[in-house]
């Protein structure tokens, strides 16, 4: 772990998505998740995203969908480049190129003041 591998937890309150170094942390209503920052679709900062209803972890740029467990794209994307919008046939390839290439994914604790990324 490095010291940038943490995240105020202050800075990260139920419902936030956050940067701890090169992770995405997201605290799901006090359980906290980190996974690899970069979007399969297009290399978008996931730290920047937001979490659905439903615990995903939605990028900022083209709003597909991870489940930050397992680091797998669970939906979208939703466009391509500047496009927001239908893209079929092309959301299908991503999303089978990301059953390959997930998320990587690691334990977010709650460390004193700080979540600390583990592993």
């Amino acid at each position: 772990m490095s010291e940038t591998d943490r995240i105020p937890a202050a800075q990260l309150p139920p419902g936030t998505v956050g940067r701890a170094g090169k992770w995405a942390v997201v605290n799901r209503d006090g359980e906290y998740s980190a996974v690899s920052r970069r979007c399969r679709h297009q290399l978008a900062d996931l730290s920047k995203g937001t979490l659905d209803a439903d615990g995903c972890l939605v990028c900022p740029w083209h709003q597909a969908k991870y489940d930050v467990r397992s680091g797998e794209m669970v939906a979208g994307p939703r466009g391509i480049l500047g496009y927001h919008g239908p893209t079929p046939g092309y959301t299908q390839f991503v999303r089978g190129y990301a059953k390959v290439l997930k998320l990587r994914v690691k334990k977010a604790l709650r460390r004193g003041d700080d979540v600390v990324v583990e592993g």
